[in-house]
C-alpha cells in the first residue's frame, strides 16, 4: 500500500464533524428550532453518531451553526444520504432557513476552528506546533502534580486518570488558550473577533 493511499485510509478512520451554517429568516426562529431538534434526534439514531447540537448566533440575522459527529466519513455519508435526512429537507416543509456554509472537520482541526465559523483550519504544521504547545504544559504539571500520587494505582488505571485530564485539559484549558494567543499567526487573512 502507497503512503497516499495508507493515508487515505487512516484519515477515512479518524472521526468526522460536520459543520454547517444555517441562516433563518426573521420571525421563524421557533419553527426552526422545532426542525432543527427533530433532525438533531434523527441524527442521533444514525449508526455512526457520536453526538452533536446547535448552536445560537451571536447575534440577530447571523447563521446558526450545526454541528453533527460521527465515527467516519462513510457513516457520515450515510446519514447525508439518508431517506431520514431527506424528509427534514422535503419540498413541502416550507423552509425558512437557508444553509450558506458547510464544512467537515477530523482530528485536531476541531481545536482550531472558532464557533460561529466555517473558515478553513491552519496548516497542519501550524497545528502541530500550537499541539505540541497546548501539549507541554499539561504532560509537565500532570507529571509533577499527579504522578506521585497516582503511584500506587496499576498502570492501567494511572493511564486512564491522565488520559481523562489530559483530555478535558487540552479541550477546555490548552488548547482555547494556544488558539487565542496564536491567532494571527495560524490564520493571517482571518479578521480578528472580540474574545
Amino acid at each position: 500500500m502507497s503512503e497516499s493511499s495508507r493515508g487515505s485510509v487512516l484519515a477515512g478512520r479518524a472521526d468526522v464533524a460536520l459543520i454547517a451554517a444555517r441562516v433563518v429568516e426573521p420571525g421563524h426562529e421557533a419553527a426552526f428550532q422545532q426542525w432543527a431538534r427533530g433532525i438533531l434526534a434523527a441524527a442521533a439514531a444514525a449508526p455512526g453518531n457520536l453526538g452533536g447540537g446547535l448552536f445560537h448566533p451571536a447575534e440577530d440575522g447571523a447563521a446558526w451553526i450545526f454541528v453533527h459527529r460521527f465515527r467516519d466519513h462513510e457513516t457520515l455519508h450515510g446519514w447525508i444520504d439518508s431517506p431520514q435526512r431527506a424528509k427534514f429537507f422535503a419540498p413541502h416543509e416550507g423552509h425558512r432557513h437557508t444553509e450558506v456554509a458547510r464544512r467537515e472537520l477530523t482530528g485536531l482541526e476541531g481545536w482550531f476552528t472558532h464557533p460561529g465559523s466555517v473558515s478553513a483550519a491552519p496548516p497542519r504544521w501550524k497545528m502541530a506546533v500550537s499541539s505540541a504547545l497546548g501539549i507541554f504544559p499539561v504532560s509537565l504539571l500532570g507529571s509533577a502534580f499527579l504522578t506521585p500520587h497516582l503511584t500506587a494505582l496499576p498502570q492501567v488505571a494511572r493511564t486512564a486518570v491522565f488520559a481523562a485530564l489530559f483530555s478535558v485539559l487540552m479541550t477546555y484549558v490548552a488548547m482555547p488558550a494556544v488558539t487565542r494567543t496564536l491567532r494571527r499567526w495560524l490564520s493571517p487573512g482571518a479578521p480578528l473577533t472580540q474574545q
